[in-house]
């Protein structure tokens, strides 16, 4: 499969970023991968993102000295090596990986339309982060996406220790050009709850990019200390 790829330092990361052409992708370029059996049921376009992401997630490892191909987990999700956490993220022509010794998620969105924007805003916020959308500088379908995929960052740092939580786990409590700030309920994890979590962003292209890190230890964690997260203050 036909590929480019090249490193972006973001938000104190160095985020890499694969490019890619599915219409090129062939079913013995999944080879190279360990774990290419497990994706003998996924169709075509499904098997050419994961090659994306994990060529991206190569990249991030080789960048702390690893060589390896992370895994995949009883929940789908990425295995790291012992001591690292990582992300992986892909949309439509683009797959993006970043590697931490802290929790981290990331995530890449298209931004919606306005029609998508209206039609599934209700399922993402509810009233009071519309108005707080609504009260940012941002056109409305911009500021939903930004929403959409911060949450989905803060889900992904934490993919190995919580069931997977609804959107309304974490509430949108501010939005401004450069970060969006999410307020964590228990629904989300107990141990989080009543926290706030800062998630930066940038646009590329048509699609935006949101990041979180260093958010917080959880039981038998191997995170460093939270540095981006604070209580909300009472």
């Amino acid at each position: 499969m036909l590929t480019s790829h090249f490193p972006l330092p973001f938000a104190g990361h160095r985020l890499h970023i694969v490019d890619f052409d599915a219409s090129s992708f062939h079913e013995h370029d999944l080879l190279w991968l360990p774990h290419h059996d497990r994706l003998r049921s996924a169709g075509r376009k499904r098997k050419a993102e994961h090659l994306a992401g994990r060529i991206a997630a190569v990249h991030a490892l080789r960048e702390v000295g690893v060589r390896t191909v992370p895994g995949i987990g009883d929940k789908r999700q990425p295995l790291w090596p012992d001591g690292l956490f990582g992300s992986i993220s892909h949309c439509a022509s683009t797959a993006l990986a970043v590697i931490s010794r802290q929790r981290i998620g990331i995530d890449i969105e298209k931004i919606m339309s306005q029609h998508t924007a209206t039609e599934l805003a209700p399922s993402i916020i509810d009233s009071d982060e519309r108005q707080i959308l609504q009260a940012s500088s941002l056109p409305f379908p911009l500021a939903l996406t930004l929403a959409f995929s911060a949450k989905e960052s803060v889900y992904k740092a934490f993919s190995d220790c919580v069931t997977l939580p609804g959107f309304d786990s974490a509430k949108v409590t501010s939005l401004t050009a450069t970060h969006i700030s999410l307020y964590l309920l228990p629904a989300f994890a107990a141990t989080m709850a009543e926290r706030t979590v800062r998630t930066e962003w940038f646009q590329r292209g048509n699609s935006v990019i949101t990041l979180v890190s260093a958010i917080t230890r959880f039981p038998h964690d191997r995170s460093a200390p939270a540095s981006i997260l604070s209580a909300i203050p009472r």
